[in-house]
């Protein structure tokens, strides 16, 4: 899989990103680091014209406002005019109706490639008990059997992530075990991951295989940086450097993936 993340640096993908205040600096120049090229476009006027051109489109609810969600399904409907991927990050779904009302209605509406959130946020669309905190939740129920609900409710591929990644698309689930906890430390670390997830789809049709590929390398990446430092403020720095030079075959050497099934009976 390490040759993804060379075929994403080769070809540059563009990544239109309609994404939240919080963390739209951070997400700019961690597509840079991996070797994208990001595009910040949230207006109505525009964004049909940049999802046309777009590698990806990412669609991130962070901060979202009612004009901001008919943006994101104006572009979301570009994007599928012109079969390109499209990433949704439901961010705090079920921490208000809005939210959860936003982030279906994009379901609906919109042919998506891929849903990334932890499993308190899939878990809410998904209609399963779940406990939330701001825009972070938790849900007790396994990750591969969340991640196999939602698929079925929604016929869409799942990416759950947190200390272990799950990715399942229907089909298929592998479990990536790369990461660090100072991920959790920075903000907007969940979202860049959303945003790194679409340039890999950009150049790889496989879903499974470009989530599995930018999963272990950002996994991969964090670990590095985290051996230079303690602290949140500058791991957000080493990590943007780890990010640019971390090769695919660091990658190859490093990463931890299991198949769907065996993380499955790992877990009892």
């Amino acid at each position: 899989m390490g040759h993804l993340l060379d075929k994403v640096r080769e070809n540059e993908p563009l990544i239109h990103n309609i994404t939240n205040k919080v963390v739209t600096n951070f997400t700019a120049n961690g597509l840079y680091a991996v070797g994208a090229a990001p595009v910040m476009a949230n207006a109505i006027e525009e964004v049909e014209e940049m999802a046309s051109i777009a590698g990806a489109v990412i669609l991130n609810i962070g901060t979202l406002t009612t004009e901001q969600v008919e943006a994101m399904v104006l572009a979301g409907k570009s994007a599928n005019k012109n079969g390109t991927p499209v990433v949704l990050d439901p961010v705090g779904a079920g921490a208000t109706s809005m939210r959860t009302k936003a982030a279906h209605r994009i379901i609906e509406e919109v042919e998506l490639s891929l849903i990334r959130g932890n499993s308190g946020e899939i878990a809410a669309l998904s209609g399963v008990e779940t406990e939330v905190k701001g825009v972070d939740g938790i849900s007790e129920l396994a990750k591969e059997e969340l991640a196999k609900q939602a698929f079925n409710q929604w016929k869409v591929p799942i990416v759950i992530t947190g200390p272990e990644d799950v990715v399942w698309d229907g089909k298929e689930g592998i479990s990536i075990f790369n990461g660090h906890p100072l991920l959790t430390k920075v903000t907007g670390a969940g979202c860049l991951l959303s945003s790194v997830i679409g340039a890999f789809l950009a150049v790889e049709k496989n879903v499974l295989q470009a989530a599995e590929s930018a999963l272990s390398f950002y996994g991969v990446a964090a670990e590095r940086a985290a051996k230079k430092t303690s602290l949140p403020g500058s791991f957000q720095i080493e990590f943007l450097n780890s990010l640019y030079d971390t090769t695919s075959e660091i990658v190859e050497e490093n990463k931890r993936v299991s198949p769907f099934t065996e993380a499955v009976k790992s877990n009892g």
